[in-house]
């Protein structure tokens, strides 16, 4: 169906503000330029996704979004490596799996704090293992959720000597001071200060601060240039790299 039919077919099925909202989506896509997704190869136009909608984000193959990509290309371009290690992954969704499993670790655990979502129940603030277990921690978009410091403090904890975190947040790199504030505490409210119901803060430039705090040596991988343009990441995006 061409892209001006399936315009017409959504205008038909929505009203006032959705069917505004859906035309701008095709008018978006059909100006959106082509991508090229390091997971699955597609090369074309991405699509609009996400809670509040992101245009041009979404790879259509293999669903991934930004930050699929930028971990994709951290281990294509072996910045890093899962490779006969002991990995602990909180919060698993596919991508990363994959990505992990396709770089032959020795043992890959997943966690979350809610059963039937991963091979073992855990409270990041409160891990149940021995010290010096994981060779490699995987925690991307969990620490705006819960108390960081205490997480951040175990999750050094159970890193063996010379262990590498990869921690993703939600970072707006403009602040100075991360913006958290204990009394708010509807759903509502933290969508609207934070982003997402669930979430308790958003992220500022001191992140870094905390990291180290816990006792991690911190680098970064950073989406730019010709990457953000040629794979649709988010400019500016970035992986911590905590080793112990």
């Amino acid at each position: 169906m061409k892209i001006a039919s399936v315009g017409r077919f959504l205008v038909l099925l929505c009203d006032g503000k959705a069917r505004f909202h859906a035309y701008r989506a095709v008018l978006q896509y059909r100006s959106s330029p082509e991508r090229n997704c390091p997971i699955c190869g597609f090369h074309g136009r991405f699509v609009a996704a996400g809670h509040k909608m992101r245009f041009d984000c979404r790879c259509p193959r293999c669903r991934s979004v930004e930050r699929h990509r930028l971990f994709a290309l951290a281990v294509q371009r072996n910045v890093i490596s899962f490779r006969d290690a002991d990995v602990l992954h909180f919060a698993p969704d596919p991508f990363v799996t994959r990505l992990i499993e396709g770089d032959e670790p020795r043992s890959h655990l997943t966690c979350d704090l809610k059963p039937g979502r991963a091979d073992v129940v855990q409270n990041i603030e409160k891990l149940e293992f021995d010290s010096d277990s994981f060779d490699r921690i995987v925690c991307s978009h969990v620490l705006e959720h819960v108390d960081d410091r205490a997480a951040l403090a175990e999750l050094y904890r159970v890193l063996r000597p010379g262990g590498l975190a990869i921690l993703s947040v939600p970072i707006i790199e403009g602040w100075a001071q991360s913006y958290e504030d204990s009394s708010i505490v509807s759903e509502q409210e933290r969508s609207l200060h934070f982003g997402q119901c669930d979430h308790v803060r958003y992220y500022g430039s001191d992140f870094r601060d905390r990291v180290r705090e816990a006792g991690f040596s911190l680098d970064e991988f950073t989406s730019h240039g010709k990457d953000c343009a040629r794979y649709g990441l988010t400019p500016g995006g970035k992986l911590f790299l905590g080793t112990k």
